[in-house]
This record gives structure tokens, C-alpha cells and sequence, in this order.
């Protein structure tokens, strides 16, 4: 995780501290790259808080990073799961031009409940970073909480619109209370019905997707390369 450990959002799901950061690091991305390098990762995620008190979101930052894990090991594949930066363009075209294996974000729940779950966040404006990503020739990728109160029939309905961009890559996992804090477990979803949601969203087209209990955005992030025969943009 980069840009830090204080977060300008406060979602309801995330225990990562919120408030206003102070610093931010310019040569993070070297050290970042560095510690890729040491560790001989084949396929390395990079995310990070939101910071929308910089004027490009940290978006720039993130760019850097994955020029600096280009430069120091061009043979591992980067994936960087990356917050909406408000929406800018500017912002997200600065990540497309370093050429990420794959750019996600995560649009985590239906859009019922999405103000409630993701603090300033907009599924309008997350599905777009997902399409506008998709257009690039860039991997793209998403995640989805359950049990935070949303119906079966609300999932479909995500389901369709991410099978109608062509999304590439997704994850479905149960939502876990952090803290008592947070916001409560609404219902416990079953291996079967993480089966059922898995099936559903590959007949949609979702060319990649992992679905169970305790999925989480980067879990097995390497098999859609690894199993799957993909290559560095979409077919």
C-alpha cells in the first residue's frame, strides 16, 4: 500500500485510519520497486489510501511505481488496484500511460447501498473508471463486497452491468466486520451461493472470477495470467 496510511475517506467496511495526511513520499516508488525486486515477485498489486486532498489523487505517484518496477524487474507483471481520483481524467490517463498489467477498482457493493458502505465514492463514477480503463488496452478489474444488506436480484443487476463493459476481471467475497465500529454483517452468504454468483457472472461474459467466502480484491491475483492464458491486454 502506498501514499501512506491515513485515508481522506472514512467507508464504512475499511478499518484503515482516516484523516488528513500531512506528507507525501517522492521517493516511495523507488523503495517500493526496490522491495518487489528483493522479494522476486512475479506479479506484484500496489494499492493505496485515498488522498483526495492532492490536486491528481496520488496519481502520479502511482505511475512512478510502476515505472520503477519496470526498470528494476521488467519481469514482473504489475497490477495496481487504484481509487476513483474523483473522477478526473487527467488523473487516471497518468496511471494508463505507464501501461499497468491491469488496473483495478473496486465498485464493492450495489448501488443501493453504496453511500452508506463508500464514503464520497459514486457507482456511476466507478463503473466509468472500469469502461474508461477497458478502452485502453488495459486488464480491467473490480471487486464486490456481500452481506451488507443488498438482494440477490441488485447483484444481477451489477452483474449486467460489468458483463456489459466487458470487465475482465472479478472478485466476490463476504463482507467481515473489522471492528465493532463498522458496519454489521447484514448475512452470511454460502459456498453454494458463491457458486451460483460466480456462474452467473461468467455467463455474462466476465472473462475471469473468483468467488467465494473469503475472497478479497488481490486473492490469487497472478492465476488470471497464471491459468488462464492471459496476456497483457484484453482479447
Amino acid at each position: 500500500m502506498i501514499l501512506g496510511d491515513v485515508c481522506t475517506r472514512s467507508c464504512g467496511f475499511c478499518a484503515v485510519k482516516t484523516g488528513r495526511p500531512t506528507e507525501l513520499d517522492l521517493d516511495e516508488p523507488r523503495r517500493t520497486a526496490l522491495a518487489v525486486k528483493e522479494l522476486g515477485l512475479r506479479h506484484a498489486v500496489i494499492t493505496s489510501v485515498n488522498r483526495d486532498e492532492l490536486e491528481d489523487g496520488g496519481a502520479a505517484i502511482f505511475a512512478e511505481t510502476i515505472r520503477q518496477i519496470r526498470a528494476m524487474s521488467p519481469g514482473t507483471r504489475v497490477e495496481v488496484l487504484t481509487p476513483d481520483f474523483l473522477g478526473k481524467r487527467e488523473a487516471l490517463e497518468t496511471v494508463w500511460a505507464a501501461r499497468p498489467d491491469v488496473h483495478a477498482h473496486n465498485i464493492e457493493c450495489v448501488p443501493r447501498l453504496q453511500r452508506q458502505v463508500r464514503s464520497a465514492a459514486n457507482y456511476d463514477r466507478s463503473r466509468s473508471v472500469l469502461e474508461e480503463t477497458r478502452k485502453q488496452g488495459i486488464l480491467s478489474k473490480t471487486g464486490i463486497q456481500v452481506g451488507h444488506g443488498e438482494t440477490w436480484e441488485e447483484l444481477i443487476g451489477v452483474l449486467d452491468d460489468l458483463g456489459r463493459i466487458r470487465l475482465d476481471v472479478l472478485t466476490i467475497g463476504q463482507y467481515l466486520q473489522p471492528t465493532r465500529g463498522h458496519l454489521p454483517v447484514r448475512r452470511f452468504y454460502t459456498p453454494e451461493e458463491f457458486g451460483r454468483l460466480g456462474e452467473e457472472a461468467r455467463a455474462r461474459g466476465i472473462r475471469f472470477v473468483h468467488s467465494g467466502p473469503l475472497v478479497r480484491s488481490s486473492y490469487r491475483a497472478e492465476e488470471p495470467f497464471e491459468t488462464a492464458g492471459f496476456g497483457g491486454s484484453p482479447s
